[in-house]
């Protein structure tokens, strides 16, 4: 089912997208479960928020597709390539991308978001599936300059809204060969499948939790296809990921 965080002119609530409505949860169903209110709200008057606010971190994985290491002139790492994000990067649909002022190149990349249900540490693979609660769509926005000027990349990768994430919480998704898709101002920029990741999401998983405890509302980014690029005050980056839906933030 697909997870919705919205907001009526209010406090942030929780629903079920049902066609064009949103069947209100009494809670955040990471930890109250999926009871309703029964009240239903047309999804055309409410304003979708980031589907979750990661209590914790946020995880990401690096060049963990083969074209796009390829085309910022790297090899794939043979272990996932980890580094964080902070949450206040997290924005949601419709919020605005800012350009910092630090940078002269700032770029999209659209990604499939993990996001933990249950505290996990040292997860095997076999299990890694019992720890997610669902998957969203992401747009890891990189001060490209900066993370070429710094030689790490915290700077680059953390700037408040460089974290878009949404529309919703799928927590049916299996993934397979689905396609993931960024275009910008209409225009396809990036077109790839997620089964041309280098290190599966389990394996991503088990990697990072042997490192970190991942918590309930954590979120592991899981890298970018190739066709990276700039984007500019004016322009609208929208990131599809088949069988979750479409993030859309404009840019300034």
């Amino acid at each position: 089912m697909k997870i919705a965080r919205f907001s009526t002119d209010g406090d942030p609530r929780f629903g079920i997208v049902d066609d064009d409505e949103i069947v209100v949860l009494r809670g955040d169903p990471m930890f109250s479960g999926f009871d309703t209110t029964e009240e239903r709200i047309p999804l055309a008057d409410v304003k979708l928020l980031a589907p979750v606010i990661p209590r914790s971190k946020v995880v990401a994985v690096g060049r963990n597709y083969r074209e796009h290491a390829a085309e910022l002139g790297n090899e794939a790492p043979s272990e996932p390539l980890l580094f964080l994000k902070p949450n206040t990067s997290v924005i949601g649909p419709g919020d605005t991308i800012v350009r910092p002022s630090q940078s002269s190149r700032v770029d999209f990349e659209g990604e499939l978001a993990i996001v933990i249900g249950s505290i996990a540490k040292n997860v095997s693979e076999a299990d890694a599936a019992s720890v997610v609660f669902g998957y969203t769509v992401a747009n890891d926005v990189t001060a490209r300059d900066l993370q070429q000027k710094d030689g790490q990349w915290a700077r680059a990768k953390g700037f408040d809204t460089f974290c878009p994430l949404g529309p919703v919480i799928e927590t049916e998704f299996e993934v397979a060969s689905q396609a993931i898709e960024t275009r910008v101002n209409g225009e396809v920029r990036q077109s790839g499948r997620l089964d041309e990741m280098v290190h599966s999401v389990a394996s991503v998983i088990a990697y990072a939790s042997a490192v970190f405890t991942l918590l309930p509302g954590d979120v592991i980014l899981t890298g970018t296809p190739a066709g990276v690029g700039p984007i500019v005050a004016g322009d609208t980056v929208e990131v599809t990921v088949e069988g979750i839906g479409t993030l859309s933030n404009p840019v300034r």
